[in-house]
């Protein structure tokens, strides 16, 4: 039986082609990984709240698969709405299916939080708008952010085509030495190759939203797997 040690269910946006691919090189023997899709083609807010509006019948899909948790793989669908949005969320789902729901959002906060990280460098793909909701959620979950950077993309598909060391390259370039971590924003920007590298490279945590999603799930299905080339929040915690 796959997911013998785990199911996971996973929704994730319509146009989104990295997260599943991300997560399935990663996932630890004996987890599985079950997807439903939500449409949206662009990151803007209207397409975002569009989308979450149907969160809850992509959940009851998945349920039909016995799975232990839900993930709501999208980081900018659960800040969207600003502080306690993605726990509103969450807990709509839950109420519907009756399955545990964590959102990417919440598992960004919960990791940075383990981390001790207060002030961050955000790098993401997102228009200025969207980056400006993010620094309006992660301030008012009581971390400082130091600068945000984005590359003004409103096409997901496009952001699902960028190569990891776009990512890379535009973090290192915006490092500031006062930050206590740097945080990737978006599920479907590529970057499990590069969290290992930037670590040694800045001499500082990384976290990202794959990662941080995969981490959270897997932790609260009490699968307490290491997975070195995830960085230091696999390894320490």
């Amino acid at each position: 039986m796959y997911g013998w040690r785990g199911r996971l269910g996973l929704i994730v946006p319509s146009s989104n082609t990295t997260m599943e691919m991300e997560l399935h090189t990663y996932l630890p023997h004996g987890v599985s990984l079950h997807t439903a899709r939500v449409p949206l083609r662009n990151v803007n807010e209207q397409e975002l709240i569009s989308m979450n509006a149907l969160a809850v019948e992509a959940a009851k899909l998945l349920k039909d698969a016995g799975v232990e948790l839900i993930l709501y793989g999208c980081t900018s669908g659960s800040f969207i709405g600003g502080k306690d949005y993605e726990k509103e969320l969450e807990a709509k789902i839950e109420d519907e299916v009756n399955v545990p729901v964590v959102s990417t959002s919440t598992a960004v906060v919960e990791a940075l939080k383990v981390l001790d990280a207060q002030s961050i460098l955000v790098i993401t793909p997102y228009t200025d708008e969207i980056n400006q909701r993010e620094k309006e959620f992660l301030e008012a979950n009581e971390f400082e952010v130091l600068d945000i950077r984005g590359l003004g993309i409103e096409d997901n598909t496009q952001i699902g085509k960028l190569e990891p060391y776009e990512a890379y390259r535009l973090a290192k370039a915006s490092f500031i030495e006062e930050a206590d971590a740097i945080f990737i924003s978006c599920t479907n920007l590529r970057t499990f190759e590069i969290i290992e590298p930037l670590e040694e490279d800045l001499g500082i945590p990384v976290v990202t939203s794959n990662q941080a999603s995969l981490w959270l799930s897997l932790r609260e299905m009490d699968v307490m797997e290491k997975i070195p080339e995830l960085g230091r929040l696999f390894t320490e915690y």
